[in-house]
């Protein structure tokens, strides 16, 4: 009887277990043909674009490296990342653990506030942040990408922060507050230890949208390749190498791996995010 009820179970899930298995091919298969294709020339590209590479040669990355300068790239797509994503949380923490002590209609005004961010299109504050950007003097300089990047994450972050901040039991807090904390220390060692879920969460997010930046780097920062970030590098790698897709397949595959590598540090504590945040509903 057991085994039967097992068996109606396992046929019952089986159309999941095969839209599943259908949507894990459709990621595999472009990724084994972008990554096979970083050590192929054009020719093997295109008369046999799913064969294994004969070789696995890394002349394509070298190629790749030192024709578009992807080295210094890469190092000014990291510093304005870095230093953006500290901005963020800097600002983002403070301010969600404003909102979510607050109970007032101020509070639930500035929150208000806050969630409109996500209406504004990202191309429709471009010309007035290019005037911005002229008027203070930062055109053309990283620095100026360093304070924007923050200001349109600042939503996104203070939405999802505030939502795990109010989770926190106000009763450690009054604890704290007996043991004589300030309310930075109550910030600093209650708060921010038991939301770090949700500053994973804030961090990868928007380590994946400051590093993946094309638009405002190519208009504020310029093709400059002193400071040029690595998205405004890469199309150069079409016109300086023609039509040789595996030289831009293979320098596309290098400026993937911090982004990686910053997924495999943060991805438990985003599933820790997803968990908590499920078993909460």
């Amino acid at each position: 009887m057991k085994s039967a009820k097992h068996s109606r179970l396992g046929r019952s899930w089986l159309p999941a277990h095969l839209l599943v298995w259908l949507y894990a091919v459709l990621l595999v298969v472009p990724l084994y043909y972008f990554v096979a294709s970083a050590f192929k020339t054009n020719e093997q590209i295109f008369a046999s674009p799913f064969a294994l590479p004969s070789s696995f040669g890394l002349g394509n990355f070298g190629t790749a490296f030192h024709s578009a300068d992807l080295g210094l790239a890469i190092v000014n797509s990291a510093l304005v990342t870095v230093f953006s994503l500290v901005l963020t949380l800097a600002l983002a923490i403070p301010a969600a653990f404003a909102l979510a002590r607050s109970t007032g209609r101020l509070a639930s005004l500035v929150e208000s506030v806050f969630s409109l961010g996500f209406l504004i299109p990202t191309f429709a504050a471009l010309f007035p942040t290019f005037l911005l950007a002229a008027a203070t003097g930062l055109f053309h300089t990283r620095t100026f990408m360093i304070l924007f990047l923050p200001a349109t994450a600042l939503p996104l972050s203070v939405v999802i922060l505030v939502q795990f901040m109010r989770t926190v039991p106000r009763e450690m807090e009054e604890a704290a507050r007996m043991d004589g904390a300030s309310t930075f220390a109550v910030l600093r060692h209650v708060y921010t230890p038991m939301c770090l879920p949700g500053i994973a969460t804030v961090l990868l997010l928007n380590f994946l949208t400051f590093w993946n930046e094309y638009l405002y780097s190519l208009v504020i920062i310029g093709p400059d390749p002193a400071q040029r970030t690595v998205q405004v590098a890469l199309p150069t790698l079409k016109s300086i190498t023609g039509t040789d897709y595996g030289v831009l397949t293979a320098g596309t595959v290098l400026t993937l791996v911090p982004v990686w590598i910053v997924y495999t540090v943060l991805q438990k504590r985003m599933q820790q995010a997803l968990v908590s945040g499920a078993v909460k509903m």
